[in-house]
């Protein structure tokens, strides 16, 4: 659950009164919405507002006291509001959180002095000083909103989806399980910049995993309930008990190699060492942890691995790394998306099969492919996300944009779609100027604006929204 602080703006000769309604609406809305609130009390300053100095620091000191907690600040003023108090206490708790700005509107009927709110003009004074002390902070949609409306109840719920993702992403831990591919230079990464921005990133080598795996037995209670847990979530009628059993075994030894790390998801090379030496491709046991919302991505991709886990923080839904494969027909703002596959279930609809990986058993042998999730992918609403780091500049950077799975058929293999994008030809070329990799993170939500306030403005990095 998100907790926010929040700031009550007060300011001496408009209607103190308002404060004292405001902070009693808002605290409910917030409750109704799902969203623990931390706030100084009617006992602690005049209505629980911040107007002069000592409240600024008696409000940083309740922030600070509840550093962890804190995910995010909401400022809301019932009135005018005293701006530098305001900016004060968000100073001084030193939370480096994202901040919401919110404004009560007047109504009409109620302009007199004694009911006037003025808040209209405050919200501008407010932000206008938050960018003095260099404090990042965000707009609800519309500049003056009754808090009841469902307006700002959408603006709260993004805000807890942007300091969900802020929080997250800064605290991100990852695995790479193998080397990167050699035929693969596309999924290259920083790993400094990574751990600047905060995403840690812990490796093992494909040895030390075959190895651990090999030496369970068959008959390991875990490896059983592994190969039923893998039975029950895709139909493996065309799988050999011994393709079983290695999955679960590989299964097992990442999931300890997850929880001895504390890891948010994982990269694992596949090509083609895996399929050559263990005799199993990883997609099936890939699969069921992006089901599980701990993201798992291909070709040891640990950049298109963040954008998955971003649009996870974000929407609380399961995420994909795709390829952006193929021309659909003539159709300018279509594509075939695809990858051979490790899609979770949930991108299925729960109906895709287990099967062989139909590119490269030519290659190793189909016995040693099984374990690829085959199916289509369920239409729906998609939001997009590609994260890579740039070492000529030194910056992460990022596009992203929402999109739309459509119905229409496409023969072929693996986990597929086709993919509906609004000037897609714009963002082909802005992909291909700006030299980003061809795999692309996909989730069944609409969270672009969270993404975008999120890793643009609160985490800084170079962001492209296609609209």
């Amino acid at each position: 659950m998100t907790t926010l602080g929040v700031i009550v703006g007060n300011r001496g000769f408009f209607p103190a009164e308002l404060a004292k309604e405001g902070r009693e609406t808002i605290l409910r809305v917030l409750k109704e919405e799902g969203i623990n609130a931390i706030a100084l009390s009617p006992e602690e300053t005049k209505y629980g507002s911040v107007v002069t100095y000592e409240d600024s620091k008696k409000c940083a000191a309740l922030f600070k006291a509840h550093r962890e907690e804190i995910d995010g600040i909401l400022v809301t003023l019932p009135n005018f509001g005293e701006e530098r108090g305001v900016a004060d206490a968000i100073r001084l708790a030193g939370l480096d959180v994202p901040v919401l700005i919110h404004a009560f509107p007047d109504e009409l009927d109620r302009m007199d002095i004694s009911r006037r709110r003025d808040s209209f003009c405050g919200k501008m004074s407010l932000c206008n000083n938050l960018m003095q002390y260099n404090i990042a902070y965000s707009l609800t949609t519309l500049h003056t909103v009754d808090p009841d409306s469902a307006s700002f109840r959408k603006d709260l719920q993004n805000f807890a989806g942007v300091c969900r993702v802020v929080k997250g992403l800064r605290s991100a831990r990852f695995g790479q399980i193998g080397a990167r591919p050699a035929a693969f230079n596309t999924v290259r990464y920083s790993e400094k910049l990574l751990e600047e921005a905060g995403i840690s990133v812990e490796t093992i080598d494909l040895s030390e995993i075959f190895g651990r795996a090999i030496k369970l037995a068959d008959d390991d209670a875990r490896v059983v309930a592994r190969v039923q847990e893998i039975k029950g979530y895709a139909n493996t009628g065309s799988v050999s008990q011994e393709a079983l059993l290695r999955m679960a075994k590989f299964g097992v030894v990442v999931d300890d190699f997850i929880a001895e790390h504390e890891l948010d998801g994982t990269a694992v090379q596949c090509w083609t060492a895996m399929e050559e030496f263990y005799g199993v491709v990883p997609c099936a046991v890939m699969s069921m942890l992006s089901n599980k919302l701990q993201p798992s991505a291909c070709e040891t991709d640990i950049t298109g691995l963040v954008g998955m886990y971003a649009m996870v923080l974000a929407s609380g839904k399961a995420s994909a790394l795709l390829d952006w494969n193929n021309n659909y027909g003539d159709d300018p703002d279509k594509a075939v998306v695809f990858h051979c596959s490790n899609l979770p279930q949930d991108l299925f609809g729960g109906e895709a099969d287990m099967d062989y990986q139909a590119i490269i058993a030519g290659t190793v042998g189909k016995e040693n492919t099984y374990g690829t999730m085959v199916g289509k992918i369920k239409p729906t609403k998609v939001t997009y996300c590609r994260v890579s780091t740039d070492d000529y500049t030194g910056q992460i950077r990022a596009y992203l944009g929402e999109a739309e799975i459509t119905d229409d058929q496409v023969d072929t293999f693996g986990g597929y779609g086709v993919v509906h994008v609004p000037n897609f030809q714009d963002l082909l070329h802005y992909i291909c100027e700006n030299g980003f990799e061809h795999h692309v993170a996909i989730n069944p939500s609409e969270v672009a604006d969270v993404l975008a306030e999120a890793m643009g403005k609160y985490m800084g990095w170079d962001v492209y929204y296609h609209e």
